[in-house]
């Protein structure tokens, strides 16, 4: 990044910081140009660039301040899109110059967002219908939920991954407007439907199905342990990396150790809990452990090796009212057609032949 953007991204964040306040003066230009080791030039083109942007003003005889239009006017302007695709651009010459694939990149993207996400940081809010999703954690979702501007314009998601059981929990309660779940009943062998009736009694809703998806074990390449299935996980020396109690991947793993006759406490790392599938990922793929439980897509997006166990079906869970919502219409459209289904197929593992299809309850 070049000089001048770095001093102006400086004090870009002074100011959304709060810092630096409406009408403060800046420094002179002298001053920045002993504090950054440059010539004025430099400093004056930061300045230029934050004036552009409409964050400093700057008159003969009083110097430079920050503008006196509240930040919110501010980030309304087209000038802030502007802002952030030349940021984008930066880093992503950045990264090319290093050596990684734009696929490269765009996975690190989703799996630093699905973070930002499972820790409930806020987004500044926008005119339009946004939703409160709670729910498992899923990467079709985390990619629609970064292009619904252009998949249904004016909706947006307020995404919390807080496992299936504390999704429908959440929408039971009224703390979020819908649910995502892949909870496996094993008397059934049915997923989610069971749930959906023992949480949500007598009330009407949908469950619309995003997608079938592999889930298996995430192993480093090559498969140094010789791990061939979860049997291997009550190995002594192996050391695991589990999803959160509440999640669908945990129900399912506790259902079939039982099935396996494999008790929590032989498993070293059974405590050691993920809140998503890249978390695992990155988990195995760093070296802190040898072996998780997780998405296909996950895995690959880290390089990993991939033992697969089962295919599962993660549902959408959203009441009558939503579903009747012309932006949820909008969005559910696309799911259904060929571009959607092909957009979520494209993720390794995962399988959309049934994307948009509806089960009421």
């Amino acid at each position: 990044m070049p000089l001048y953007q770095k001093i102006a991204e400086s004090i870009r964040r002074e100011i959304l910081e709060g810092r630096l306040k409406p009408g403060d003066r800046l420094p002179s230009v002298r001053d920045l140009t002993g504090r950054w080791n440059c010539t004025p030039g430099t400093v004056q083109r930061a300045y230029q660039e934050l004036a552009r942007q409409g964050l400093l003003v700057s008159r003969a005889g009083q110097g430079t301040t920050v503008s006196e239009t509240p930040i919110e006017a501010r980030a309304q302007s087209p000038l802030r899109k502007a802002l952030l695709v030349n940021h984008s651009e930066a880093f992503l010459l950045e990264m090319i110059t290093g050596g990684y694939e734009l696929a490269e990149i765009q996975q690190a993207l989703s799996i630093a967002m699905d973070r930002w996400r499972s820790e409930g940081i806020a987004e500044m809010e926008e005119p339009g219908v946004t939703l409160r999703f709670s729910g498992s954690h899923d990467l079709a979702l985390t990619w629609m939920t970064g292009h619904l501007a252009e998949i249904a314009p004016g909706l947006r998601l307020d995404v919390n991954f807080t496992g299936s059981l504390g999704g429908l929990m959440a929408l039971a309660e009224g703390r979020a407007d819908l649910a995502g779940c892949h909870l496996w009943d094993v008397e059934t062998d049915c997923y989610n439907l069971p749930f959906v009736r023992q949480l949500l009694p007598g009330k009407r809703v949908a469950l619309v199905r995003l997608a079938q998806r592999r889930l298996g074990l995430l192993i480093p390449p090559g498969n140094p342990r010789g791990i061939g299935g979860l049997e291997d996980l009550a190995r002594n020396e192996l050391r695991f990396a589990n999803r959160q109690a509440g999640s669908g991947t945990r129900v399912w793993l506790d259902a079939r150790l039982g099935q396996l006759g494999i008790s929590n406490g032989q498993i070293q790392g059974y405590q050691q809990e993920h809140l998503t599938h890249s978390s695992v990922a990155r988990a195995v793929a760093e070296g802190q452990t040898d072996v998780g439980l997780g998405l296909e897509a996950a895995g690959r997006a880290m390089a990993l090796d991939f033992i697969p166990l089962t295919e599962e079906s993660y549902d959408l869970v959203m009441p009558e009212a939503l579903l009747l919502n012309e932006a949820v219409e909008q969005w559910m459209g696309w799911l259904r057609s060929e571009v959607g289904r092909k957009a979520i197929s494209a993720l390794p593992g995962y399988d959309s032949r049934q994307s948009g299809e509806v089960l009421w309850v």
